[in-house]
């Protein structure tokens, strides 16, 4: 059953210094379909997010968000950064960076409504940070920090939630706990999710759809429809085999073609 679309993006292209970063970029997110943004890092992921985000504007296409392209962008987002550096010393809990998720554009902090802190709490309770949501956010681990921006881009109840680079810097333990937690995320509230990463192994047993970027040009569809040697040939300009052996695959370049321009993940795991 086909979903209505939450995000569309349509032949959005970009340029900087005459050096063509997006190039007629097009793909579709339904409610609720978690895909992956897979490319090797400078291929335009990060910028592809700012347009998303409203904070670049493009040099042609279009961005739709809930079927409008003028709709305000803070009611139906929210947004995880690729880097959130936070001093150990900061005297702010988890739960009071969640709770900004709600009225951080507000001067001062206020005082909030019984249903505010209900929202709170559910959000952490959603997440797994119910443990740790008194402790400084300075203090927590990788995996304890992602589970609370996670909440604090959530708790305003978003359509879309876009995610740079979330799995980066995290042991493979909690590569695995964030993974499913998004997976779960949704499904359970219907939140479409576009998480950028530079190789998809982790992702493929939880994704729906695969964005698959490379010198700004995209593929996108199930893993199946483009994961394929045809497919990423036509991509990356150069004959490109794609080999599946017991169940895993392994993106290959042809001879004579350096291999950055290929996300350099391991063999990777199709469920």
């Amino acid at each position: 059953m086909s979903r209505a679309p939450v995000l569309e993006v349509d032949g959005v292209s970009l340029s900087y210094s005459g050096r063509l970063v997006l190039d007629d970029v097009s793909f579709e997110i339904g409610e609720g379909e978690f895909t992956g943004l897979i490319g090797s890092n400078g291929v335009g992921k990060t910028t592809l997010m700012r347009v998303i985000l409203g904070s670049q504007r493009p040099n042609s296409g279009t961005v739709r968000l809930g079927g409008s392209s003028s709709a305000p962008r803070g009611s139906l987002l929210g947004y995880v950064p690729q880097k959130v550096v936070l001093d150990p010393d900061v005297p702010m809990r988890a739960r009071d960076l969640v709770a900004l998720g709600l009225d951080g554009q507000r001067f001062g902090w206020g005082r909030r409504t019984r249903q505010q802190h209900a929202a709170v709490e559910q959000v952490l309770h959603d997440v797994g940070a119910e443990g740790f949501a008194n402790s400084r956010v300075g203090t927590l681990s990788g995996g304890e920090l992602q589970r609370v921006l996670i909440a604090h881009a959530l708790v305003s109840r978003p359509k879309l939630l876009l995610m740079d680079e979330p799995l980066a810097n995290l042991d493979p333990k909690s590569v695995q706990e964030i993974v499913s937690l998004l997976h779960r995320v949704s499904r359970d509230h219907e939140v479409a999710i576009l998480l950028s990463a530079h190789e998809m192994n982790a992702l493929l047993p939880a994704i729906d759809r695969i964005v698959y970027l490379t010198a700004g040009r995209a593929a996108s569809g199930t893993t199946e429809e483009v994961v394929r040697s045809e497919v990423l040939s036509k991509l990356y300009g150069h004959h490109v085999d794609v080999l599946k052996l017991h169940g895993r695959v392994l993106v290959v370049a042809e001879p004579g073609h350096e291999r950055n321009d290929i996300p350099d993940h391991p063999p990777l795991t199709i469920s």
